[in-house]
């Protein structure tokens, strides 16, 4: 397997190696802006498979949060690019870039969470993203003081 280092920086994402295990891997993510994850960091545990990129690495999060595409207890991630949809061409990079993406943009119709998606599907945005910001503010952001 080989290891890619990323040329270009990303502010939202960090990426970790494990010291011990090369095919273990922690993000820290910034939630989008313009969402109740904003202002919140997301840790995601990757697990990759030695053929890797030939097979998808298995993501959660490690976070708890409220969205329909997130199992709330397991944080594991309903995702099409880490299912089906794959191709050798992503990165863990770009795989942290989709799963940001898809905060912005949840896809209520394939819940993990379904109390999440029902709010949405049902259309109360206001009391999803009340619960979403609440959980947001609960385990991503910095205790003060």
């Amino acid at each position: 397997m080989q290891v890619h280092r990323e040329k270009v920086a990303d502010p939202d994402i960090q990426l970790v190696c494990d010291d011990t295990n090369i095919f273990k891997w922690t993000a820290l993510i910034k939630g989008p802006s313009e969402t109740p994850y904003e202002g919140g960091v997301f840790q995601l545990a990757f697990a990759v498979p030695e053929p890797y990129p030939l097979q998808p690495p298995q993501v959660r999060f490690l976070t708890k949060i409220f969205h329909p595409n997130v199992h709330f207890k397991t944080g594991e991630i309903c995702l099409d690019i880490l299912k089906n949809a794959w191709s050798p061409a992503w990165t863990l990079q770009s795989v942290c870039r989709a799963i940001i993406a898809l905060m912005a943009h949840p896809e209520p119709d394939s819940p993990l969470n379904c109390d999440s998606g029902n709010l949405l599907r049902s259309g109360d945005v206001r009391g999803f993203n009340s619960m979403a910001r609440m959980y947001t503010r609960l385990a991503a952001m910095p205790k003060k003081g």
